[in-house]
């Protein structure tokens, strides 16, 4: 398979594709079909590290060793770590939407002692939907809900993507969003319910539906060969008020970097 040069644009954007789902949902959780050119299959491969929290609100270091893979297929269906399992119901390159189901990875009580009492989120599968616009070649507008189920919630994401090619190997991008959370999803992630008071030590905190953080990142791509290339990126996330008032958050800002490396087949 030839790899075109919006292959590579898309290609350099794996550093979004990757951080999300596994730096604990610090960035956007938009889904990025960049595996393959627009009408037919491929796929990419990824290795990276990961320097981040323990959990979202954490002041907690964390570092992982991170595989990715994700492949779509020219029929519209794609899979993977990241975007997991769906359909795109678009034929135009400039227009992305369609429906997915994905997994909410959950959190361990044990990652961190500022967890202790507050029991597991447990690992779910999730039902989304998404809609992606590119307003020009450089810009694209991203938006992913998610729908869980068992008192996990659900969030809507928004945001946007920017990227340039600054020699012929090397690309920048960057990109900027807003998640949304209903009041099951913020109760989930940042609430403590009676049951969680009295274990943990804490007091009872019920955060209403909004806005749970901001996010921004950065991230630098270098193509070393025809179809392998080197990412460096960052990533930052703010948590809102809502989210930050609670008690198990010790730090309301968090970083995560990344070094990964990406492979196209």
């Amino acid at each position: 398979m030839s790899v075109t040069p919006n292959f590579f644009r898309a290609i350099s954007l794996m550093a979004f594709a990757i951080l999300p789902s596994i730096a604990m949902a610090q960035a956007s959780d938009s889904v990025r079909l960049i595996s393959a050119p627009p009408g037919k299959d491929g796929g990419n491969i990824g290795l990276a590290l990961i320097v981040g929290k323990q959990y979202q609100g954490s002041d907690e270091r964390r570092t992982m060793v991170v595989p990715n893979l994700e492949y779509q297929w020219a029929n519209g269906w794609f899979a993977g770590v990241r975007n997991g399992v769906g359909y795109n119901f678009s034929s135009d390159p400039s227009l992305q939407y369609g429906a997915r189901v994905m997994v909410d990875f959950g959190r361990k009580e044990d990652r961190s002692i500022a967890l202790k009492g507050m029991g597991d989120i447990e690992t779910k599968a999730k039902l989304g939907a998404f809609l992606n616009y590119s307003l020009s070649p450089e810009f694209m507008f991203t938006s992913a809900i998610g729908i869980g189920g068992n008192g996990s919630g659900s969030a809507l994401d928004l945001g946007f993507s920017y990227s340039t090619k600054l020699s012929e190997q090397m690309r920048l991008s960057a990109g900027a969003g807003v998640k949304w959370g209903n009041a099951e999803y913020m109760q989930t992630n940042f609430g403590v319910n009676s049951t969680q008071a009295l274990r943990s030590g804490y007091r009872q905190y019920s955060p209403g539906a909004g806005v749970s953080d901001a996010h921004l990142q950065l991230a630098l791509s270098y193509k070393v060969a025809p179809q392998t290339t080197v990412i460096a990126a960052v990533s930052s996330s703010m948590l809102s008020n809502e989210a930050k008032s609670s008690p198990i958050v010790r730090d309301a800002n968090s970083v995560t970097g990344l070094l990964g490396v990406a492979y196209a087949f």
